[in-house]
């Protein structure tokens, strides 16, 4: 299965790559809830305009803003409004952004619309789009609510909940406490396909107990099968556990990893691409495949419906020579 993975460095180097194709002589943004409201929201503060959604068009209403802003020509309020940008991260079969067009058709403005990426079906349904992408694909804001999930592998420690204080660390009481009670951090809202940790397995039903409580779903549950944390130490065998189950797992897509260190370790051993949630990069065979891999000046646009999955984010390199239609 290919996969198109978008992060949020590669929604913003396109943003400001075609900055400049944006018509900036709108008077407001508007943001097409949830998703859309997060490219929304970036033009708004590159481009200094008010910002509201489409219930707020409809009312009439727009956002506050910080009283640092220079304001001296925004629209205060909807009577002398002439043009909006109407903005949406995706359009995929293009029925959200239809309902879209409904709700605001009575609305006595020039509307212009604007989808981040789209699919090659949905061309004509958007005045401005930055890029062809088509399916499958995951955006780094909901790749934790996305069906492919299900075919993902995902680190427990530091994605699902926080890391251990060294405190908590001990391998004794301590540290069976914090498995029990610890902090949750991204909670899916889709089936996890492998939860793999380094986690010893001696610890495999406060782990479940834990998962169980904080209602996150998954299909299997694979644990570091050691003695002790300091024999685990020794060895420093995470990432190698890691990387061994994730690349036996034939039909996984990606593994969901928290440390920059490891998610190198893991796609490097797998050659097999990795996602680390707390820098926001995706690696394969080591390497971090948006600094070292993606040209924004002169990538094509051209992705393929089936490719391999070695070629997930070279589909992704090509995002970045913007199309604006």
């Amino acid at each position: 299965m290919a996969v198109n993975f978008i992060t949020f460095d590669v929604l913003n180097k396109l943003l400001i790559q075609n900055l400049h194709r944006i018509p900036h002589d709108i008077d407001v943004v508007v943001g097409v809830p949830r998703s859309g409201l997060i490219l929304a929201n970036m033009i708004s503060c590159y481009l200094n305009k008010p910002l509201t959604d489409v219930a707020g068009v409809v009312a009439g209403k727009l956002f506050d803003a910080g009283n640092s802003k220079n304001k001296t020509d925004w629209a205060r309020d909807f009577s002398t409004v002439k043009k909006i940008l109407v903005v949406e991260d995706s359009v995929a079969s293009g029925a959200s952004i239809l309902q879209v067009k409904k709700r605001l058709a009575l609305i006595n403005v020039d509307k212009i619309y604007l989808a981040a990426f789209v699919e090659s079906r949905a061309i004509n349904m958007v005045d401005l789009f930055f890029a062809v992408v088509p399916q499958p694909r995951m955006f780094e804001w909901n790749f934790m609510h996305h069906s492919l999930l299900n075919f993902c592998c995902c680190d427990l420690d530091g994605v699902l909940c926080a890391d251990p204080t060294q405190e908590q660390n001990d391998d004794g009481e301590n540290y069976r406490k914090f498995i029990l009670n610890a902090a949750p951090k991204f909670i899916p809202s889709q089936l996890i396909g492998w939860i793999v940790t380094a986690r010893l397995k001696k610890y495999f039903e406060e782990t479940r107990f834990w998962l169980k409580k904080n209602h996150i779903p998954f299909a299997n549950l694979v644990m570091l099968n050691m003695d002790s944390a300091e024999q685990r130490r020794a060895l420093n065998i995470h990432a190698t556990f890691k990387a061994q189950i994730y690349g036996a797992i034939k039909e996984s897509v990606l593994f969901i990893e928290s440390n920059p260190s490891q998610a190198q370790d893991i796609a490097r051993l797998s050659n097999k691409f990795v996602f680390c949630v707390e820098n926001g990069m995706m690696y394969r065979g080591g390497l971090n495949y948006i600094s070292d891999h993606v040209d924004f000046r002169r990538a094509i646009l051209i992705f393929a419906a089936n490719v391999m999955l070695h070629k997930i984010w070279a589909s992704v390199r090509q995002v970045e020579r913007v199309r604006l239609k």
